[in-house]
């Protein structure tokens, strides 16, 4: 090992086991609770044991909690049942305005490819405008909710102008089977299933309508406590994105092993994937309180909200 790699293992190992014993002593967790939903790259991260081994010199267990979708995970963030996840641009905004003690960490600027209004292969419904009296899927409080009401926006239409059906996606996906909703607002791998498995159409695409961003979300006692754990937690991501956005094969055998999801659908949701981890910045807060101020014009929000105000600053490298 050349000198200059021994003194900078050195330095980390030093550093590490330093902010250890501090840790130790102003009682850092035994476990960090993480909540995932079905998707994305965690069961390749979940399989490599980066999180694990990141955490491990700190004495610090991980732990995954997995939820169907995101207002279930922030709800859990809230009561302290879960100290960090992964959600789409919508379940933030609600659990905000719900008084919920929840912090933006990082984001992920997706492609606007993973999510879409479908309706079946054989239906007359070609345009947005066509969707006026129809009955509609989507998860309430989910980035669909957000999908469905801006596409609407767009297509000069009123949320009154349609039957909302709030059904969580196993629900959805039974509806939408048998017929009983004219449209479902998705996202993967249940979009892709929906296309291979049932022929589905797709309206418009995330990308068509808006910008849309995911996110990491802690709890705001959690990020307070531990700010260098929520640092250390958004390195391992985004080291990990780094690593899916060029891991396409390994991500999608690892989701397909750990659901059981068709790996003909994993494939297509990851390779229409963004995995790529950054700080939040203007842009996207900009882009969240649109999103914000689109829901308390159309009433699905108490009140409104200043999206800055739960927002962490994270600096990469600090």
């Amino acid at each position: 090992m050349k000198r200059r790699e021994f003194l900078k293992l050195s330095v980390g190992i030093a550093a590490t086991t330093a902010w250890s014993q501090q840790s130790r002593a102003e009682g850092a967790p035994k476990q960090i609770r993480i909540g995932t939903q079905k998707g994305g790259f965690f069961p390749a991260v979940r399989q490599r044991h980066t999180l694990e081994d990141a955490f491990q010199p700190l004495g610090i267990e991980i732990k995954w909690v997995d939820f169907q979708f995101g207002p279930p995970l922030l709800e859990a963030i809230n009561v302290g049942s879960v100290d960090f996840g992964y959600v789409g641009d919508t379940p933030p905004i609600f659990a905000q305005a719900a008084g919920a003690r929840i912090r933006y960490v990082a984001a992920v600027k997706s492609d606007g490819n993973t999510q879409a209004i479908i309706v079946p292969g054989d239906s007359p419904i070609r345009t947005l405008a066509d969707l006026r009296g129809k009955r509609i899927a989507f998860a309430k409080g989910s980035s669909a909710n957000n999908l469905l009401v801006a596409a609407l926006e767009k297509a000069g239409l009123s949320w009154s102008d349609i039957t909302p059906a709030p059904l969580a996606p196993a629900d959805a996906t039974a509806a939408f089977v048998k017929g009983s909703v004219d449209a479902w607002t998705i996202w993967d791998p249940y979009l892709a299933l929906a296309e291979l498995k049932q022929n589905a159409r797709v309206i418009v695409f995330d990308r068509d309508i808006h910008h849309p961003n995911s996110f990491y979300i802690a709890g705001a006692d959690f990020v307070e406590k531990y700010p260098e754990l929520v640092s250390r937690l958004n390195r391992s991501f985004a080291a990990e994105g780094a690593w899916a956005n060029g891991h396409h094969d390994e991500v999608g055998k690892a989701q397909s092993d750990a659901t059981g999801v068709d790996i003909e659908a994993v494939r297509r949701f990851v390779d229409r994937s963004n995995y790529q981890v950054v700080p939040i910045d203007d842009e996207i807060i900009k882009s969240q309180q649109a999103i914000a101020d689109r829901f308390i014009r159309v009433g699905l929000i108490p009140k409104a909200v200043n999206v800055s105000d739960i927002v962490w600053t994270w600096t990469p490298g600090a």
